[in-house]
């Protein structure tokens, strides 16, 4: 995707008539969404950038992209290095950045509904021996050059069923009003998407892959909530649903709102909130009370019929995949077949079930070189021939209404080297070691992280992100507070205590530049655990895989498998073969299941 270099030269003219010396561009919306609507890709409207985590930033003489490990590739096929330097971050923050390249004295914009006030003091302190100083904007200087912008999503909001969510929206507030009762708080505001969704039990189409609903939230101390939506997004059976208790308001009243709570406490998310929402209720006279969002660790920890539904999904997921998989392993080594057209494929097998909602994420179709960006996402303009002597790595998920579902195989695409084998038995090793493991209550991802590690550690090799991260229910496919990761992760999630009934995916990776890509990635659940033997007075927890489509057997190589690893894959495909096999209509991909699934030890 080429960008006109007219937009970063229209942008700077823009900046120029605000008294701007710069300003700064971040891959977000006013929710602080991973995934945004099309009205908010600001990012990939100026540079061409299509990944789903960037930062850019203008100056008169200078302009940088900043994008981490995921990205190195990609942003360099889609970003233009004759106005965009590539800036790897953590190494390099903006703000870092700023210190080097922007003028003493400069001015330099943001929009306040897209930073978090964090950002704002932290870049403000970074900036404040060279006199740069940070101005809010009231309008986004994007959006004045940006003529052809999409409005917001006008999609009708959809009921999610009680006996699907597991609990009524009455008894989630309720939950929500104890919590402000025991802050001595008077409400709380709610402005990530999917904590609205699970709280209200309302799921969207506002953003893609995520079924949530472009709003803001304000749950007061009694239960009763204001919900900010636009008006034409709601009907009949909605209201109903929602009850006298939940008052519906325009999305626009929002900003207001946030004046009308002069001499109150109000909660707010200081992680997930942007920074206008706290300047507005300052501004209006509320005491502001810094506090994670209430329903965030609730909403990770599944209940009994959230787990009930993704194993549901899992089931019928994991079988339009395996039809995939034979496909690939029967159809790409005659050749004709593209990054493209394997995609596609692969969403007409998950259509078949009737039941998908959407995808939970961009398709991760990736042959050879591209399979070393762990977030590639393929366009007309990079896709690429899948042919023999390649691998092919392809990350994928449905969005169901029981269930989100993330799941990642490879498959040699004729003969597979030595070297692939090696590197993909180790990653199965760490796969292994992460299923397997089994920890004390209170455990944190960054504790386990090194599980999935220490098989590539020992030849030398790592990979660049994190190990896991939470999933949601029929919701974000990337949901926090959990994750596997190292402990110094950016996000922080790598600290948060592990529970049972918290989802995360399972993860490692191995990736050689220019040449493969290597990840294999189940859903997991956080089970309790008895010990034989063990302390009595000490809860341990363990993980099990809900995630069931064959791992594949030409790439591994056994003598690197320990007995106790041997006997977790077997049992492993023994239970794919039991689960998914009578789910395959077709007698020829059940045929090729059943080789696949055979015991290797």
């Amino acid at each position: 995707m080429t960008i006109d270099t007219n937009r970063l030269a229209a942008l700077r003219a823009q900046l120029a008539t605000l008294t701007l010396d710069g300003f700064v561009v971040p891959l977000t919306d006013e929710h602080m969404s991973e995934y945004v609507g099309d009205y908010a890709q600001r990012l990939a409207w100026l540079t061409g950038f299509q990944g789903s985590a960037g930062t850019a930033v203008a100056l008169a003489d200078a302009a940088a992209i900043f994008t981490d490990g995921r990205y190195t590739l990609q942003v360099r096929e889609q970003v233009s290095a004759d106005d965009w330097d590539y800036i790897d971050v953590p190494a390099t923050s903006v703000a870092g950045w700023l210190a080097v390249h922007a003028a003493a004295g400069a001015r330099i914009g943001y929009d306040p509904w897209l930073h978090t006030r964090s950002w704002v003091e932290q870049t403000s302190a970074a900036l404040a021996d060279r006199d740069v100083v940070l101005v809010p904007v009231a309008t986004n200087p994007v959006d004045a050059i940006w003529t052809d912008r999409p409005a917001p999503s006008s999609a009708k909001l959809v009921v999610q069923p009680d006996m699907v969510a597991g609990a009524s929206s009455a008894t989630k507030r309720a939950q929500v009003a104890d919590w402000l009762t025991e802050k001595n708080a008077d409400a709380v505001v709610l402005s990530a998407l999917d904590s609205i969704a699970w709280l209200l039990n309302i799921r969207g189409a506002d953003v893609d892959h995520t079924p949530v609903a472009l709003s803001y939230a304000i749950v007061h101390v009694d239960g009763a909530t204001d919900l900010f939506v636009a008006p034409g997004k709601v009907d009949d059976a909605v209201r109903q649903h929602l009850g006298n208790s939940v008052r519906l308001r325009d999305r626009a009243a929002f900003a207001d709102a946030l004046g009308d709570f002069a001499g109150r406490r109000v909660a707010v998310d200081p992680a997930g909130s942007v920074a206008a929402i706290a300047d507005a209720l300052e501004a209006g006279g509320a005491t502001m009370l810094p506090l994670r969002d209430p329903v965030l660790l609730t909403k990770a920890i599944k209940n009994d019929a959230e787990i009930v539904g993704h194993r549901a999904a899992s089931y019928r997921d994991g079988a339009a995949l395996t039809r995939f998989l034979h496909w690939v392993a029967t159809e790409c080594p005659k050749g004709g077949q593209t990054e493209l057209s394997a995609a596609a494929r692969l969403l007409a097998f998950r259509r078949d079930t009737g039941l998908l909602l959407d995808t939970s994420f961009d398709t991760i179709s990736a042959t050879g070189g591209h399979g070393a960006s762990p977030h590639y996402r393929v366009t007309p303009e990079s896709n690429a021939p899948i042919e023999p002597g390649q691998l092919y790595l392809v990350d994928s998920g449905g969005q169901y209404a029981d269930g989100t579902t993330d799941v990642t195989r490879v498959l040699p695409i004729g003969e597979a080297t030595a070297e692939m084998r090696d590197r993909f038995t180790r990653v199965l090793k760490g796969h292994i070691a992460i299923a397997t493991a089994v920890f004390p209550d209170g455990t944190t991802g960054g504790q386990i992280d090194a599980f999935a590690r220490r098989p590539l550690w020992e030849a030398g090799l790592d990979f660049g992100h994190g190990t896991g991260h939470g999933v949601g229910a029929y919701l974000s496919v990337h949901e926090g507070p959990q994750r596997i990761a190292p402990p110094d992760h950016p996000s922080g999630q790598a600290l948060e205590p592990l529970r049972a009934g918290m989802l995360l995916s399972n993860e490692p990776g191995y990736y050689k530049a220019g040449e493969y890509g290597i990840r294999i990635e189940n859903l997991l659940l956080v089970v309790p655990h008895a010990v034989p033997g063990g302390d009595p007075d000490r809860t341990m927890l363990a993980f099990e895989t809900l995630t069931f489509a064959p791992i594949e057997r030409d790439l591994i190589n056994p003598a690197l498998l320990t007995a106790a690893e041997l006997s977790w894959l077997d049992a492993y495909h023994a239970t794919v073969m039991q689960t998914i096999g009578p789910l395959l209509a077709d007698e020829e991909p059940r045929a090729w299941l059943s080789e696949k699934c055979a015991p290797l030890g």
